[in-house]
């Protein structure tokens, strides 16, 4: 309990450490150096290699976290805490996701949609922003807020609870993995279906844990409980991932918006987000974090 609460207030106030530093890109970085010298072959090839590629990446960090508790179990206590909250916190970004958030909205209060259109994709998505108009980049900011309290928040805080700063971190590396080469595309179709699936396979209940969170965090909000949890249900399965949409879905029926990928998916009834529903899912999503930390130190008392 007391390294959730330390790794927590140390997100909050000091945010993300240097990305030399951070656990995250040294994953990255094995990752790139296992494709360099992985093989140029057909489907089948790539496809093994990349079951090899996760248990090798998996090993690594697991071992290595091993090592890390190994060597804080002869360490006083109070450096013991501290360095196992500093490692808990780089598993999660809550700062960074709200901030990128924030960002967006800010260059759309301003009218800079350029300006808005960089940070969407620079920080939240992954897909082209340069022919998005105002709101088709609101919906987007809106749309990662949601689908990332999933990976940013709820799901690594879940795996820690579940088993530790190892489980954790091994849920960082999958999710690292899926980011970097879990995609339908040329080669990556083969590669990263690894990635891919175990991904989906261990969101599966941090994504319906979030979205609860976002109907809780409605209610706190004074939004739309019963719209969150009717969308939820309703659209949460309409996207082609099994998770991002429903934590998309309760964000949008706590809104009253629609939120759309054109070709993908369209979520909800409403109208398209603007910057006021910008505010309005930030408010949210701070509700919906709160009520995850609340249980989750209520989980981590009872283990102690």
């Amino acid at each position: 309990m007391t390294v959730l609460a330390l790794a927590v207030l140390l997100d909050l106030s000091l945010g993300e450490p240097a990305g030399r530093w951070h656990p995250v890109t040294w994953i990255g970085g094995l990752i790139r150096l296992l494709r360099r010298i992985g093989p140029r072959g057909g489907a089948a090839a790539l496809l093994v290699y990349g079951g090899v590629l996760m248990g090798v990446v998996i090993g690594v960090v697991a071992g290595a976290v091993l090592l890390f508790e190994s060597f804080l179990s002869t360490a006083p206590m109070a450096s013991s805490v501290v360095f196992k909250a500093i490692a808990l916190k780089c598993s999660f970004s809550l700062r960074s996701l709200f901030t990128a958030v924030e960002l967006v909205r800010g260059h759309l209060v301003a009218g800079d949609l350029s300006g808005a259109r960089r940070e969407l994709g620079v920080h939240l998505v992954s897909r082209s922003t340069a022919d998005l108009d105002r709101q088709q980049v609101a919906s987007g900011a809106v749309e990662s807020l949601a689908e990332n309290l999933t990976d940013a928040w709820v799901a690594p805080i879940c795996f820690f609870l579940a088993g530790g700063l190892e489980a954790a971190w091994v849920y960082r590396a999958v999710n690292t993995a899926d980011a970097m080469i879990g995609y339908r595309v040329g080669e990556l179709e083969h590669l990263g279906r690894v990635a891919a699936r175990l991904d989906d396979a261990l969101n599966f209940v941090p994504a319906r844990l979030a979205a609860l969170s976002l109907v809780a965090g409605a209610w706190l909000a004074g939004r739309s409980a019963s719209g969150a949890w009717r969308l939820m249900r309703r659209d949460g399965g309409l996207t082609a991932s099994p998770n991002a949409g429903r934590t998309m879905a309760a964000m949008a029926g706590a809104l009253g918006v629609s939120l759309e990928k054109p070709g993908h998916y369209r979520l909800g009834d409403g109208p398209h987000p603007d910057v006021l529903a910008v505010d309005r899912a930030l408010t949210v999503g701070r509700g919906a974090c709160a009520v995850w930390l609340a249980v989750a130190l209520l989980v981590a008392r009872g283990f102690s």
